[in-house]
């Protein structure tokens, strides 16, 4: 009987020590890798660990709904802010699992530029997924996805990031589409046919890159001629590595990725003071000379030198040259056109 009445103190009492434990557990934010994080580790997570005195803990993935999913309802939640694409934050928020966001804590929602609102996130960077070669290896380079389907012109692999979004809307404007009637083609069976056609025109020479960093790695062993990057990336290369990577802006798709606390997450309070941190605009100016990200505090961009906005996504003629990644198509269709994708690349 004694031990039977023990049983539910015991039971409370190791509850509350798994809660303290929880409560002590390091601050862990969570990027891109690569020399991306590498800048924002120098220009937030250490400024704010010397600010604050907290202790913090950086960690990279490579994206998808499903991480972050089993992090969350499967009992391992480790991470704590994490920076997601538009429809990671749109899918995560609707499933509930990150926190709403303070803010009040940010200068309010007016500070930023619209596509960086949301109530369960805030955008950090404007990037793009451009065309990069290596000016070292090729002269007269390619000047759209029109030429890098060309494989008689500029023989030699072709690098795509594995899935559906980005390659069908690439693979849709090498056959003609325009960049404004991208989404409207690929919403019908017609135009993701199309696409997967002419993805098999050259399914042979495609390499397949997961994370960011791996497209210049690509080019710089001569492993692809030519591939499909992050702008600042690329940048990246050419400035700690003295390289020759060019960037074709037509054609180029841009998005906003944004700062989320995870459901549950135990640091929900320092992690907003992290998201605060790194989104000022004295702190936000600091990312372009690095890694030349657009920003998404409007009082930022006019902290920013003018050579530098040059070679960011959101310079107008950039911008102009470019097409918005449409979230809403890819909440709506990745399931199904993951599936199909899936299915053609193990044909």
């Amino acid at each position: 009987m004694i031990r039977k009445m023990m049983l539910p103190w015991l039971g409370a009492a190791a509850l509350l020590l798994s809660a303290g434990v929880a409560q002590a557990r390091d601050l862990t934010v969570v990027s891109w890798g690569g020399t991306y994080q590498d800048a924002q580790r120098q220009i937030y997570f250490k400024p704010f660990q010397e600010q604050t005195g907290s202790k913090l803990i950086d960690d990279s993935w490579n994206g998808g709904v499903g991480t972050l999913r089993a992090k969350v309802q499967g009992g391992s939640l480790d991470w704590d802010v994490v920076q997601v694409e538009a429809e990671e934050l749109v899918l995560g928020c609707e499933e509930g699992l990150f926190e709403d966001l303070d803010w009040s804590m940010l200068g309010g929602k007016d500070a930023f530029i619209p596509a960086a609102v949301h109530d369960c996130g805030v955008g950090t960077i404007v990037w793009s997924t451009v065309l990069a070669y290596d000016g070292a290896r090729i002269k007269d380079g390619p000047k759209s996805w029109a030429d890098f389907w060309n494989t008689e012109k500029f023989p030699g692999k072709r690098g795509l990031r594995r899935g559906p979004k980005y390659t069908l809307e690439f693979a849709l404007m090498a056959d003609g589409v325009e960049p404004s009637q991208v989404y409207q083609t690929l919403g019908t069976d017609a135009g993701v046919e199309r696409a997967f056609k002419k993805l098999d025109q050259f399914k042979s020479s495609i390499v397949w890159w997961e994370a960011g960093a791996q497209p210049q790695q690509l080019l710089a062993s001569g492993e692809v001629v030519m591939t499909s990057a992050y702008n600042a990336r690329i940048a990246a290369a050419n400035k700690s590595d003295n390289r020759d990577f060019r960037i074709v802006w037509p054609g180029g798709i841009y998005a906003v990725d944004s700062w989320v606390i995870l459901r549950g997450s135990p640091n929900k309070k320092s992690g907003m003071d992290l998201i605060a941190f790194m989104s000022d605009p004295t702190h936000q100016k600091d990312l372009p000379p690095k890694v030349p990200y657009g920003v998404t505090n409007k009082a930022a961009t006019a902290l920013i030198d003018p050579a530098v906005l040059s070679n960011m996504p959101t310079e107008p003629g950039n911008l102009a040259a470019g097409l918005e990644l449409d979230t809403e198509f890819w909440v709506a269709n990745i399931e199904r056109l993951t599936e199909r994708f899936n299915a053609w690349v193990g044909q």
